[in-house]
């Protein structure tokens, strides 16, 4: 069988990149990871060696490349059926998809004023109307997630789902932000945080040199 290979951007900033990779961790699934450094002059060009959309990350199975972190969750969860990447009962699945997706496509003003930086840390002067409903909305999906189908476990619904993996850079963002959080959400964000493959990506993070100033130095 072939090995899996997860192209990635830098570890410091690459949401997108962490969504899979922590997916992979969590279900013990091997891969070999390819680093590709994001917002320089060649990356669109180093990352077209792989995928033609030019963007991280990238999942190569073979012959079969897959792109979009979303994409290439839902192509583990049905290439590893045993891992139980989504949850079994069909009403939560479909919950479990929706919230997923919703991270995936919304929550812009949030990701434009609190870029993914897990190196830096400090509360921000003052944080936006549409930026805090953003963060209202995730802590709502939270809270109803943990609420309602967490009780088989310690993550959104129960056992660590695709679900956890498109929400892990949120909670790095909530730290490194230092955002004020429901007792249920702040716990969850312990949870996600605590887990040693995020901690291996926060290490390692950390003893990256390249910057990126665009991320260095939010507008708030």
């Amino acid at each position: 069988m072939n090995k899996l290979k997860l192209l990635i951007g830098n570890k410091r900033y690459s949401s997108w990149s962490l969504r899979p990779w922590i997916l992979l961790k969590q279900a013990g699934i091997p891969f070999e990871e390819i680093q590709v450094l994001i917002r320089k002059d060649d990356t669109t060009k180093n990352i077209q060696k792989y995928s033609a959309a030019g963007k991280v990350p990238v999942l190569i199975d073979g012959d079969l490349t897959i792109w979009e972190s979303l994409a290439i969750c839902e192509y583990l969860a049905e290439k590893y059926p045993q891992a139980k990447l989504w949850p079994l009962d069909s009403k939560e699945r479909a919950i479990a998809r929706s919230v997923s997706h919703e991270m995936h496509a919304g929550f812009q003003n949030f990701r434009q004023v609190m870029p993914m930086n897990s190196k830096v840390k400090g509360a921000l002067k003052e944080i936006p109307q549409l930026v805090q409903k953003d963060i209202n909305r995730i802590i709502d999906i939270w809270t109803q997630c943990r609420t309602k189908f967490g009780q088989k476990g310690e993550f959104l619904f129960g056992s660590f789902t695709i679900a956890d993996a498109m929400f892990a850079p949120v909670t790095i963002r909530f730290m490194t932000y230092e955002v004020k959080l429901s007792s249920i959400a702040e716990e969850y964000k312990k949870t996600i945080l605590s887990l040693s493959g995020m901690k291996q990506w926060l290490q390692e993070a950390s003893l990256e040199k390249d910057i990126i100033e665009v991320y260095e130095n939010p507008k708030y």
